[in-house]
């Protein structure tokens, strides 16, 4: 599948770049989609969440009052959940939320993420960019000659640039990633993929 490639002044190259059908073609498997997004979002969790339980609270363990005779419920510590001052009952506990996702269905998923977007029109190839500097104005003039500006977009290059992370860093609703920390998470939460050329090339290797 050919694309026509972009430059920096949202003006066309006069080249295309072959898309791999494995990769940009295939019909997206939701399952796949829902899983992948499923796993990112669970690893977003820090899961440090904790509440002391009667075990862990400081205070008498006295017998705050006799078993019987009182018309009320038995009690045996001042340190019970049901007492103002207690512990919790069944109290949140440290713990990891991750899913394990398998590497096969984590590939499927960005390849049907990638379909998606560029059967929607929401995905554009552009060459591959160099910044000098880490300056937030030039970025933000790639993205307006680009004209998605104004819309939620992620740019993957091909390898780490600094200076065009450190551009794209305070840019309103763009973000840049590399390619090998995409995921379909990032491609479906945009409203428009920037792919450059490099990174196409690295994404038909890495997903075909």
């Amino acid at each position: 599948m050919n694309i026509e490639v972009f430059n920096k002044e949202g003006k066309s190259t006069g080249r295309s770049i072959d898309l791999s059908d494995a990769v940009f073609g295939i019909e997206p498997n939701e399952h796949a989609i829902y899983l992948a997004v499923k796993s990112y979002l669970a690893a977003q969790r820090q899961g440090t969440h904790k509440a002391k339980e009667k075990g862990e609270i400081t205070g008498s363990t006295r017998k705050i009052k006799k078993q019987k005779g009182t018309g009320t419920a038995r009690a045996g510590s001042i340190k019970s959940g049901v007492f103002r001052g207690g512990g919790r009952m069944f109290g949140p506990r440290p713990r990891t939320y991750s899913v394990k996702l398998n590497k096969k269905v984590s590939q499927l998923a960005r390849a049907s993420a990638l379909s998606q977007m560029l059967s929607q029109g929401s995905l554009k190839v552009v060459e591959d960019m160099k910044f000098d500097a880490p300056k937030t104005k030039d970025y933000v003039e790639v993205l307006k000659n680009l004209e998605v500006v104004d819309q939620k977009s992620l740019l993957v290059s091909g390898d780490h640039d600094q200076n065009l992370y450190l551009s794209a860093r305070n840019a309103e609703k763009s973000r840049v990633v590399n390619v090998n920390e995409l995921s379909a998470y990032d491609i479906l939460n945009c409203k428009t993929l920037l792919i450059s050329e490099s990174a196409a090339k690295s994404l038909a290797e890495k997903l075909a």
